[in-house]
C-alpha cells in the first residue's frame, strides 16, 4: 500500500507540475476557483512555505534520507492507516526531490515547482499537500494510539 499511495501521489505531483509549467506564466496569478484558489507559478528554492531558501542542498539530502527511511519502514508497517501516511510522505518527498535533482539551477540545487495559492497562504504543490496530510494523519494516529504494526481493528 505504501508504494501504491506513494506512486499515485508522485504521479499526480509530476503531472500537475508539468501542466503548470506548460499552462502558467511565472508569478502571474490566475483565478481558478474564484478567490478561494488561484494558480501562480513560482520556483521555490526552499522548503514548504518557502522556508530556508538559502539551504537548498540540505533539503535535497533530507528528502532523499526521508525517502529511504520510509521505504525501510514500509517493510515493517502492518497497519493500513500508517501505510497510507507513509505513502503520502514517500510520494511527496519523491515529487519535490525530483525537482531538486532535475530543475535549474542544477543537480541538488533545483527549485521546486509550486503553483497552488490559497488566500493568505504561501504557494504550494501536490507534494507539499501530501506531506502536510501525512503529518496530520500521523498526529491523529499517534493520539489515538494506532499501532504501527497493526492490531485488532486497525488493519
Amino acid at each position: 500500500m505504501v508504494l501504491g499511495v506513494g506512486g499515485l501521489v508522485y504521479l499526480a505531483d509530476r503531472l500537475t507540475k508539468n501542466w503548470a509549467l506548460a499552462a502558467l506564466t511565472e508569478n502571474e496569478p490566475a483565478e481558478f476557483i474564484g478567490s478561494l484558489l488561484r494558480l501562480r507559478l513560482i520556483f521555490n528554492p526552499g522548503a514548504a512555505f518557502s522556508l530556508g531558501t538559502q539551504v537548498t542542498p540540505l533539503f535535497t539530502v533530507i528528502q532523499a534520507v526521508v525517502s529511504v527511511i520510509v521505504l525501510y519502514a514500509a517493510l515493517r508497517v502492518r497497519s493500513w492507516p500508517w501505510a497510507l501516511a507513509l505513502g503520502l510522505v514517500l510520494g511527496g518527498a519523491a515529487g519535490n526531490l525530483t525537482d531538486r535533482l532535475t530543475r535549474p539551477p542544477g543537480f541538488g540545487l533545483g527549485h521546486v515547482v509550486d503553483f497552488l495559492e490559497l488566500p493568505n497562504f504561501p504557494v504550494f504543490n501536490i507534494a507539499d499537500s501530501a506531506i502536510v496530510a501525512a503529518a496530520a494523519l500521523v498526529a491523529l494516529l499517534s493520539v489515538r494510539n494506532v499501532p504501527f504494526r497493526g492490531g485488532p481493528g486497525h488493519g
